[in-house]
């Protein structure tokens, strides 16, 4: 364990100025506290403190963050308070020790949620103080270190955890070496078999490729001299988790892997940058593809460096990377580059201007916390820190930096809320696209909008951001409450009709009360989502107006005025008319003779949608059927001897309510064709419900969906964007025919269909 002196001089060697008398107290102070606690490897507890300390003194910290370091586990797990601590140390140490504390497990219900608000307290006091991260990735290295004296069970607890947000926000942060060591001690816990076979690999490569790796630097280092450019070169090779992430995201073998091996070229200047990877391009084959200008367009994490891959001796790839000595110092130490015992340098606002990481995350824990759910909170701050990125741009140039995977509906929102809450389509380099479509580097994406759209709920499952998906989670929940406030005054109204009353402000909010909600908007909004019991309501509304409750008895559907219009029992959706000049053969006429309060509805196969023109067909002993009025079905019954009934919608309060329909289409033989309709489709918020394709020609197959609609606004927007879509050369509304092939029923007469109303 490292002794008091020993500690202090560590600090003194980069910052003579440093507080010796802080940092002494500090040390005595928490090994006092810590007093006799053991730690699971049953070394004295205070000696993880002291190697948190440790840690940021590689990091050449000030001397507060090294005292928080040494005092950041008192608060949790001794009897020290917060109130000592301000006292002894002053109220910024206090601040940041405070904020590592974790929240007592007791006033939380699960795991989950224990996990998701000490994170929420931790990215708050981030916000305020970034030295609160440094330690606590410190904190987080050091129990990864020495994880394996604990459970099995734990040890992948807290590994997870590591690999889900501790070690992409040590990423995000820039700083590389830390998050690589936590992405390798936690990979070594999840997957130790996986492990072991690429540090094995990775063994056996060093060894034999040890002559090539200094052949290269030699050949490297000697070409830049020879043309004036004094470089310091050095060899890595990569570590087992970033090998096994690109074998799982390429899916190939790792024997397939042959750039392992990377080398990174350190010069004096920006300008040497470039004067070098002119150098190395004009004496190597360059592999295509690879190449990339971070100091052009630099990381958000602040990361610079031109990365490219030649072919070196005997054949073997090589990625090099070729940076400045500042840029190397920030690819390597991340925000914990910036100085932060200079003086001055702690103040939050100079390293946010100073960092673009920092700001990135202050601006992210802002939208992170307002407002989200616990469940909500967790999932879009684990989205939020992946690192992974692509480029793109506005029409007007603005760059617009994505997680990989987004598509332009996260462009939108990355724009503004407002943006990406009225996108209706993208063009990507020029080009209408579907909105599932993932963006590339270098993209040109153009959100074309609508003013009156607002996003639906599947747009969830196809954004990659936290940002969008928390965007359009409110988005969808407002829209829901709103729908649902429609409905309730809707029922409400038609209560009042019938029993021939009103309510004024002061009754409403007494019957409200009665019914458990505090106003108005929230007893409509419960009544429309189905949460307060319809005899409830009339119940308290005729107590609120001290009425007896009336109750009639109705045997039969009643006519809508003098329209003749009436319901079935079957179904509760429709309404039906019979015309005045119905047709006249005898088995019209028994048919309509049947007609009465237990008639049977069905639906023809082809399926109708609210917004359809319908009409409703009957004969003796077979019901009603209805169908779309484009039906070819018609055109065959209409010199038959049947009875024509007229058919309208009656769906109020029933608006979200899905209705099936058939659309067929024609579309060219190529591989991902299917998937890509299926994600137009998706797109539109439609959900398929049954497929039947058949090869039409060896270049084209033909489609016969069966999906789930809203409405025939939101069957046109399947049927347009459909339209639109590369390779489909043809879309329409199913024909009987089409619409039996999917039902795989027989057609044998109009009455013989499967019930869908």
């Amino acid at each position: 364990m490292m002794r008091q002196y020993e500690l202090v001089e560590r600090v003194l060697a980069y910052n003579p100025h440093a507080d010796e008398a802080l940092l002494n107290k500090a040390y005595v102070y928490a090994m006092q506290k810590h007093g006799t606690q053991k730690r699971a490897s049953g070394d004295p507890y205070f000696a993880h403190p002291l190697e948190v300390a440790a840690i940021l003194t590689d990091l050449k910290l000030d001397d507060a963050s090294i005292a928080v370091a040494l005092l950041h586990d008192t608060i949790e797990d001794t009897d020290a308070t917060r109130a000592e601590i301000d006292q002894l140390f002053g109220p910024e140490i206090g601040s940041i020790v405070d904020g590592l504390t974790k929240i007592e497990r007791l006033q939380l219900v699960t795991r989950e949620e224990a996990q998701a608000e000490n994170l929420r307290k931790l990215l708050l006091a981030i916000s305020a103080d970034v030295r609160v991260l440094l330690v606590k990735l410190a904190d987080r290295l050091h129990n990864m270190r020495t994880l394996h004296f604990m459970a099995p069970a734990k040890q992948k607890r807290i590994a997870a955890e590591t690999m889900d947000i501790y070690a992409p926000l040590a990423g995000r942060m820039g700083m590389q070496d830390m998050r690589q060591e936590l992405e390798d001690l936690a990979f070594k816990v999840l997957q130790p078999d996986h492990y072991q076979a690429i540090t094995d690999r990775l063994e056996a490569m060093k060894s034999d490729f040890a002559d090539t790796i200094k052949t290269i630097k030699s050949e490297l280092a000697e070409k830049l001299k020879e043309q004036g450019i004094e470089a310091r070169v050095s060899a890595r090779v990569k570590s087992p988790w970033s090998i096994f992430s690109k074998i799982e995201r390429k899916q190939i073998a790792l024997e397939q892997l042959s750039d392992m091996i990377g080398f990174r070229l350190i010069v004096s200047s920006v300008a040497d940058c470039y004067r070098a990877l002119g150098i190395v391009h004009t004496n190597w084959k360059v592999v295509p593809g690879r190449f990339k200008d971070y100091i052009s367009v630099p990381k958000h994490n602040d990361y610079r460096s031109i990365h490219t891959t030649i072919v070196g001796v005997g054949r073997q790839r090589a990625e090099l990377q070729i940076r400045t000595e500042e840029m190397h110092r920030i690819a390597e130490f991340g925000i914990a580059a910036h100085a932060l015992y200079k003086e001055g340098a702690t103040d939050i606002h100079k390293i946010e201007n100073e960092s673009k990481a920092f700001a990135w995350l202050r601006q992210t824990i802002g939208h992170l916390t307002a407002g989200s759910s616990t469940e909500d909170f967790l999932e879009y701050t684990k989205l939020e820190l992946f690192q992974d990125q692509v480029f793109c741009f506005t029409p007007r140039g603005r760059l617009i930096a994505l997680p990989r995977g987004a598509t332009p509906i996260d462009f939108g929102y990355a724009l503004h809320t407002e943006i990406g809450d009225t996108c209706v389509g993208a063009k990507i380099n020029g080009q209408i696209v579907p909105l599932v479509t993932q963006l590339r580097s270098g993209d040109e994406v153009e959100i074309i909008r609508d003013q009156n759209h607002l996003p639906p709920s599947n747009w969830e499952t196809i954004a990659a951001t936290g940002k969008a998906r928390a965007a359009i989670r409110r988005a969808v929940r407002q829209a829901a409450q709103q729908r649902a406030f429609a409905l309730g005054e809707h029922l409400v109204a038609t209560l009042l009709e019938r029993e021939a009353t009103s309510l004024d402000e002061a009754e409403f909010k007494q019957l409200a009360e009665a019914l458990g909600h505090p106003g108005r908007r929230e007893l409509l909004i419960a009544l429309g989502e189905g949460k307060v019991p319809a005899d409830d309501l009339d119940t308290h509304l005729l107590d609120v107006k001290g009425v007896k409750r009336r109750r009639k008895k109705v045997d039969m559907p009643a006519p809508d005025k003098a329209e003749g219009w009436f319901a079935l029992k079957s179904t509760v959706l429709f309404r039906f008319r019979v015309p005045g000049n119905p047709r006249s053969g005898p088995e019209a006429k028994a048919a309509l003779n049947e007609l009465s309060f237990n008639t049977v509805v069905t639906v023809s196969p082809e399926g109708v949608v609210p917004g359809d023109r319908m009409v409703g067909i009957m004969q003796p002993g077979t019901g009603i059927t209805i169908y779309p009025i484009h039906s070819e079905a018609l055109s065959e019954l209409y010199d038959s001897d049947v009875a024509w009934i007229d058919v309208r919608w009656d769906i109020v309060g029933r608006e979200d309510m899905l209705h099936q329909c058939v659309i067929s289409m024609q579309a060219q033989n190529k591989p991902g064709s299917l998937a890509q309709i299926s994600s137009v489709i998706a797109a539109c918020e439609a959900n398929i419900h049954n497929l039947v394709m058949r090869m039409e020609s060896p270049d084209f197959h033909k489609f016969i969906f069966q999906i789930e609609v809203r409405d025939l606004g939101q069957l046109t927007d399947v049927l347009n964007s459909l339209k639109l879509t590369a390779g489909v050369t043809a879309v329409q509304r199913g024909s009987v025919s089409e619409a039996r092939d999917v039902w795989r029923l027989e057609w044998t007469a109009p009455v013989k269909l499967k019930e869908t109303a």
